[in-house]
């Protein structure tokens, strides 16, 4: 049985944000051992991770999966927790 995958609180928020000032954005949450969406603008290209700012750190740590994309990435890769990261990332 197929059971979609659970998204972080702030996503739809963060996948807003990014559109909102002009990024192209794939969300790709649903694969396993990646990260949660892909940005691009202007020829830039992010792999974007998203965690909860709000929860405590210890719920916010990258899983196992995560952590291997991230270290294997080859690309440029954000790990996102706020609007403001999102507004840093856009300067």
């Amino acid at each position: 049985m197929f059971r979609a995958a659970r998204i972080d609180r702030n996503q739809p928020e963060i996948v807003k944000t990014f559109r909102s000032l002009g990024w192209s954005v794939l969300i790709i949450s649903q694969l396993k051992n990646c990260c949660d969406i892909m940005v691009s603008k202007n020829g830039r290209t992010i792999a974007v991770e998203i965690k909860d700012g709000e929860k405590p750190p210890s719920k916010q740590k990258l899983t196992e999966g995560e952590l291997k994309f991230k270290d294997e990435w080859q690309g440029e890769y954000s790990l996102v927790k706020s609007i403001d990261d999102v507004i840093s990332l856009n300067e």
